[in-house]
C-alpha cells in the first residue's frame, strides 16, 4: 500500500474527492449491516408467530420498509460515490499526465539521447492508466469492503467470539499468501514491461519511418521483431498467471476450510439452542458479507500489483532531476550587441571521453561564423552548448559578456533562433507551424515572414492556403517547402542570434536557390553560427573556424584561410575542383559537405 499513499500524497490537491469518498464509504459500510439485522428481526418475528406468539403484521411492514429504505439509500450513495470515484480517477489521470509531460520537458537533451520515444510514450499510457484504474477501484470497492469487514467482525464478536476469531484468522493468512504472490507477480511484470517497452518503442519507430521500412522492403522483418516481443510477453505471462493462480488456490482453500469451521460453530450453537433462528441467519449473513471482500480482493490485489509494478516506471522518471537548472536569481538575457564568445570550451558526453578541447573563438555582432571539420568533430555540439542543451565540462560561453550559465534558460533560448538541417515541423496547419514561435503574431507578420522565406508563393497556390494541413512532421510538403516553413518560423521569432544547421545539400538546384535566398534574408543583421554543408555558403561568411581532433585547427576569413598552405579550408577548396569525381565526393562527405 506504500505506492497508494505515495500517489495520494502526490495528488493531495484532490483531497476534497478523497474526503467525500471516505465519508460515503463509512456511511455505506454501516448501511450494509442494516439488512442482516432487519432480516434477523423478520426471521425472529416469524418464528414467534409460528410458535403461537403475538406479532402484528405491521411489525413486518415496518421492517420491510426499513430494508427498502436502506437499499434505496445504498443504491443512491453507492452510485454517487462511484461517480465521484470516476471523476477523481479522470482528474488524477490528467494530473499525473500533465506532470509527466511537464517534467519530460524539463529533462535535458542528454536524456532523450539515450531513450526511445516509444518507451517514453508507453510508460505514460501504461503507468498512468494503471494508477488511475487502481485509485478508481479502491475508491469504489476496496475501502468500503475493508470498513464493512471490520464493522462486521466487531458485530459478530458480540454474538460469538469463536466465529469472529475464525474470521479474523483468515486475514493474516490471506495477506501473507497475497504478499508472496505479489512479489512473484511483480518479478514477472518487470520482465513484461521491459519487453513491452522494447516492442512499443520499435512499433513507434517503424510507423514514424514507414517510408524507410517500405523502401527497404523490411515489413516482414519489423513485424517479426514486434511479434517476437509479444510472444516473449505471452511466455512470461503464462508463468506469471500459473504462479498467481497457484497462490490463489491456497488462499481459497484456506477460506473454504475456515468457513466450514464457521458454519459448524453456528449450527452447533443453534443445535444446542444457544441461538435463535434469526441469530443463525444474522451470523451466516454477516460471515458471508465478510467473505465477499476476500473473494473480490483478487481483482483489487491484481490492480494493486499492476499499479505497484507500473508506478515504479512513472516515479522513476519523475524522480530524475534535470541536470541543467537555472542558478538562483538567474538574470534574463538582454541582447545589446549580440557578441558571442567561446573561451576555452571543453565538453565530454561521458567521463573521460572529451569531444571538445579548449575551443575559443568569437562571433562579432551581426557577423557570420562557419564551423567546418570532419563528421564527429563537434560542430553540432558547439551549437547545442550555446543553447545549454548540455553543460560545459570546462570553459565559458558568453553573450554580450554575460556567462550563459548565469542567465535563465528561457530568456537565453528566446534570443536564439535555430534552423535545423532536417526541418522539424508539427502536424497541423502551415499557419500554426509558422506562428509556433509567436502564436499571437498577426496575419500580416505571418505573411511577411512567409514572403521573406520564399514560402508565400507555394502556400497561396494551395487550396486552403495557410490553413492547409501538412501531416505528421510535414509529410505533405517537399524538402524545400518544409525548410522554407522552418525559416519563416525563425524569421517570425526575430531572434538577434541565429544557429544555422544548413539544409540545402539534399535539395534540388531550384529548391536550394530558393532556400539559400531565404537564409540570406534570415541572416541579415544577426549574429550567426553556421554549421556548413555547402562550400558556396562558406565563402560568404565573415569567419571560418576549422576543427580537427576536437580542437581549433585554424581561424580566419575565407580569403585568409584560402592562402594557408596545408590548411583545412584550403584543402576543402582543392576538393571543390574535383567534387564531380567519386573520390572528391567521398572526401567532401567526410566533412558533411556538398560541392
Amino acid at each position: 500500500m506504500r505506492e497508494v499513499w505515495r500517489i495520494i500524497k502526490y495528488s493531495k490537491q484532490l483531497w476534497p474527492y478523497y474526503l467525500a469518498i471516505t465519508v460515503f464509504v463509512v456511511i455505506l459500510s454501516v448501511l450494509n449491516l442494516a439488512t442482516p439485522f432487519l432480516t434477523k428481526g423478520l426471521v425472529d418475528g416469524l418464528t414467534t408467530h409460528f410458535s403461537g406468539g403475538s406479532v402484528s403484521f405491521g411489525y413486518f411492514i415496518v421492517l420491510l420498509l426499513l430494508i427498502l429504505l436502506a437499499n434505496v439509500v445504498i443504491t443512491l450513495l453507492s452510485n454517487l460515490n462511484g461517480y465521484l470515484g470516476d471523476i477523481m480517477s479522470a482528474k488524477l489521470n490528467n494530473l499525473l499526465s500533465e506532470r509527466y509531460f511537464a517534467h519530460l520537458m524539463e529533462l535535458p537533451i542528454s536524456y532523450y539521447d539515450s531513450e526511445i520515444t516509444g518507451k517514453i510514450t508507453a510508460r505514460l499510457d501504461r503507468s498512468i492508466a494503471t494508477i488511475s484504474t487502481l485509485m478508481q477501484t479502491l475508491s469504489n470497492n476496496f475501502v468500503q469492503f475493508f470498513l464493512t469487514t471490520i464493522i462486521t467482525l466487531v458485530v459478530i464478536a458480540f454474538y460469538s467470539w469463536a466465529v469472529a476469531l475464525l474470521l479474523f484468522i483468515i486475514f493474516p493468512v490471506y495477506i501473507w499468501v497475497t504478499h508472496l504472490s505479489s512479489k512473484a507477480w511483480q518479478k514477472h511484470q518487470g520482465k513484461i514491461n521491459h519487453q513491452r517497452d522494447i516492442g512499443n518503442g520499435r512499433f513507434v519507430e517503424s510507423i514514424a519511418q514507414v517510408r524507410v521500412v517500405k523502401s527497404f522492403v523490411t515489413e516482414l522483418r519489423e513485424t517479426s521483431y514486434f511479434s517476437k516481443t509479444r510472444r516473449e510477453i505471452e511466455k512470461v505471462t503464462r508463468g506469471q498467471s500459473r504462479q498467481w493462480h497457484n497462490y490463489d488456490v491456497i488462499r481459497r482453500l484456506v477460506l473454504n476450510l475456515v468457513f466450514f469451521g464457521i458454519y459448524f460453530v453456528i449450527i452447533w450453537q443453534a443445535f444446542r439452542f444457544n441461538y435463535t433462528l434469526g441469530t443463525v441467519v444474522l451470523l451466516i449473513t454477516l460471515a458471508n458479507q465478510a467473505q465477499f471482500p476476500l473473494f473480490g480482493s483478487s481483482f483489487i490485489i491484481d490492480a494493486l500489483q499492476r499499479a505497484t509494478a507500473d508506478s515504479k516506471d512513472y516515479f522513476e522518471i519523475m524522480n530524475k532531476k534535470p541536470e541543467i537548472v537555472d542558478v538562483e536569481d538567474a538574470k534574463n538575457l538582454k541582447i545589446t550587441q549580440g557578441k558571442v564568445s567561446y573561451s576555452k570550451v571543453s565538453f565530454s558526453y561521458e567521463k573521460g571521453q572529451k569531444v571538445l578541447h579548449d575551443i575559443s573563438f568569437t562571433i562579432a555582432p551581426g557577423k557570420k561564423l562557419a564551423l567546418v571539420g570532419e563528421s564527429g568533430e563537434g560542430k553540432s555540439t558547439l551549437a547545442n552548448l550555446m543553447l545549454r542543451f548540455y553543460e560545459l565540462s570546462g570553459g565559458v560561453i558568453t553573450i554580450d559578456g554575460e556567462d550563459i550559465n548565469t542567465i535563465s534558460q528561457a530568456s537565453l533560448r528566446k534570443n536564439i533562433g535555430v534552423v535545423f538541417q532536417e526541418p522539424q515541423l508539427f502536424s497541423g496547419t502551415l499557419a500554426e507551424n509558422i506562428k509556433y514561435a509567436n502564436p499571437k503574431a498577426s496575419e500580416k507578420d505571418m505573411i511577411a515572414a512567409a514572403k521573406a522565406a520564399n514560402a508565400y508563393d507555394f502556400i497561396k497556390k494551395l487550396p486552403k492556403g495557410f490553413e492547409s494541413e501538412i501531416g505528421e512532421r510535414g509529410v505533405k510538403l517537399s524538402g524545400g517547402q518544409k525548410q522554407r516553413i522552418a525559416i519563416a518560423r525563425a524569421i517570425l521569432k526575430n531572434p538577434p542570434i541565429l544557429i544555422l544547421d544548413e539544409a540545402t545539400s539534399s535539395l534540388d538546384s531550384k529548391a536550394e536557390h530558393e532556400v539559400q535566398q531565404a537564409l540570406e534574408r534570415l541572416m541579415q543583421n544577426r549574429t550567426t553560427l553556421i554549421i556548413a554543408h555547402r562550400l558556396s555558403t562558406i565563402s560568404n561568411v565573415d569567419t571560418i573556424v576549422g576543427l580537427r581532433g576536437g580542437k581549433v585547427a585554424e581561424i580566419g576569413t575565407p580569403a585568409e584561410l584560402a592562402k594557408k598552405r596545408g590548411g583545412l579550408y584550403a584543402e576543402l577548396l582543392k576538393l571543390q575542383t574535383i567534387s564531380t569525381t567519386k573520390a572528391g565526393k567521398e572526401q567532401l562527405k567526410k566533412f558533411d559537405l556538398a560541392g
